[in-house]
């Protein structure tokens, strides 16, 4: 029988490799954003949701515009359609009544960001900074904590995505963007929103005066189009 031998010293390599390798682990786990920059790597934006059901989701920036929210919400009211509304930090704070509005009609609250800054050019702190602003604000008022994040302008880098990944976000952008606050008209956002529809898609919107109008023709010829209508929530892939 053969008898298989490991040299004492070849034993010593072994186990010193082994302890690099826990200790490597450990100072991982021990480094949250350390280790969230490596996962940033596999974690990337998402635009668009599953492609397994007929269903799509309406997300609705918010920093300006208040006085068209009660007419918006209105006809989602009417329409028994719930959405997810990104709200900036500081409008939050400014319009803590029509935040509280939102929440209660149940629709899903997402994070956009404190004061509507340019994340791609923010550094990894202050990335954070924007977000957990935002996050405590909104937490303060409607009780709900966001984990999900709108970048302002759709625009990010590293940073943004190591910030939004070290602290349990994930980062929404949109596959169809109606572009309503370049101001068009109704007709210029109902063919931007209705051109292309497909199963899990965002379709970005804002709260302006052609949005509230164009908003019932959209969902009318959503519906028409067999699909339903919901938050990003529940439009997400479920390895989401």
């Amino acid at each position: 029988m053969k008898i298989l031998y490991i040299s004492f010293k070849k034993i010593i390599i072994i186990i010193f490799f082994a302890v690099i390798f826990v200790l490597f682990l450990l100072f991982l786990l021990a480094n949250r954003n350390l280790l969230n920059t490596f996962n940033s790597f596999f974690e990337e934006p998402i635009y668009k949701g599953s492609d397994d059901f007929n269903k799509v989701a309406l997300e609705c920036n918010v920093v300006w515009g208040t006085e068209y929210i009660p007419s918006m919400l209105n006809i989602l009211k009417e329409y028994d359609i719930k959405i997810t509304f990104f709200v900036g930090g500081e409008w939050a704070r400014d319009n803590p009544d029509m935040l509280k509005l939102i929440s209660k009609e149940g629709h899903e609250i997402g994070n956009h960001g404190f004061s509507h800054k340019h994340h791609a050019k923010l550094s990894l702190e202050e990335n954070i900074d924007e977000i957990k602003n935002t996050e405590n604000i909104i937490k303060e008022i409607t009780g709900i904590t966001t984990y999900l994040f709108a970048p302002p302008y759709g625009e990010f880098d590293k940073n943004t995505l190591n910030a939004a990944n070290s602290i349990g976000y994930k980062i929404i952008m949109w596959s169809i963007d109606t572009i309503d606050w370049r101001g068009d008209g109704v007709d210029a956002i109902v063919n931007r929103a209705l051109k292309n529809p497909h199963n899990g898609a965002f379709i970005l919107i804002h709260p302006t005066e052609d949005t509230i109008e164009a908003l019932p023709i959209i969902i009318k010829g959503l519906k028409e189009k067999k699909y339903e209508i919901g938050t990003v929530s529940e439009v997400l892939p479920k390895r989401h």
